[in-house]
């Protein structure tokens, strides 16, 4: 069976950092794209980065450039997302997902975890 599990979310103050670990089970993670997304309560879910399988490219939304990082470990299974100099809109539940299959200019996603909470205070 499909495993995405997050964890690493809490609450910081603006400024800080944290680190999100998605750990994946059960298909082949070395071919597949890992993308971490957010969400808001009555908010569309949002894009945040994705990091492409075999040393491909790597996406980010606009709003965490230059603050975020996403990387991998195949050997874990495993993909994170550094998060600094976080802000309050950075308050969401952040979700990772997996994906092999490119349309335009993104994946689309088969798998998805159940979620981790981030909360920035101000």
């Amino acid at each position: 069976q499909v495993q995405l599990v997050e964890s690493g979310g809490g609450l910081v103050q603006t400024g800080g950092s944290l680190r999100l670990s998605c750990a994946a089970s059960g298909f082949a993670f070395n071919n597949y794209a890992m993308g971490w997304f957010r969400q808001t309560p009555g908010k569309e879910r949002e894009f945040v980065a994705t990091i492409s399988w075999r040393g491909g490219p790597i996406f980010y939304a606009d709003s965490v450039k230059g603050r975020f990082i996403i990387s991998r470990d195949d050997a874990q299974n495993t993909v994170y997302l550094q998060m600094n100099s976080l802000k309050p809109e950075d308050t969401a539940v952040y979700y990772c997902a997996a994906g092999n299959r490119w349309r335009s200019n993104q994946y689309e996603y088969d798998y998805w975890g159940q979620g981790t909470q981030v909360t920035v205070s101000s």
